[in-house]
């Protein structure tokens, strides 16, 4: 006779059902594409595209893309009602939001006047 997963899933102990519980929250709310994650927010191509003012065929483009700039990426979330949020995990630090990716100041190579010839 088959065993259904529930099945399975109860002859487990009890902390490695929270676990599996724990871990299946965790893909649950992930996913793996700008398309997946426009659905996910019940948008259309055409709703992306009149948001961006751009045509629906440069959105499927965007979504089909593996590499962007974070504006792009930035705009395309706030357009399905989303904010970016950029977090760098390093070793033996708890996580770093990164607010903008620009310098803060200019820099004296920045700033500095050029030199004239003597």
């Amino acid at each position: 006779m088959a065993r259904t997963l529930d099945d399975v899933l109860a002859s487990l102990p009890k902390t490695r059902q929270r676990r599996v519980d724990s871990r299946f929250r965790e893909l649950k709310d992930e996913v793996e594409s700008l398309q997946e994650l426009r659905r996910v927010t019940g948008k259309v191509q055409a709703d992306i595209a009149a948001a961006l003012e751009i045509t629906q065929p440069s959105v499927s483009k965007i979504e089909k893309q593996t590499d962007m700039y974070l504006s792009t990426l930035r705009s395309f979330v706030e357009a399905i009602g989303g904010e970016l949020e950029l977090v760098v995990r390093l070793p033996s630090r708890p996580p770093i939001r990164l607010r903008s990716l620009g310098e803060i100041a200019p820099t004296a190579r920045t700033t500095a006047a050029p030199r004239t010839k003597r």
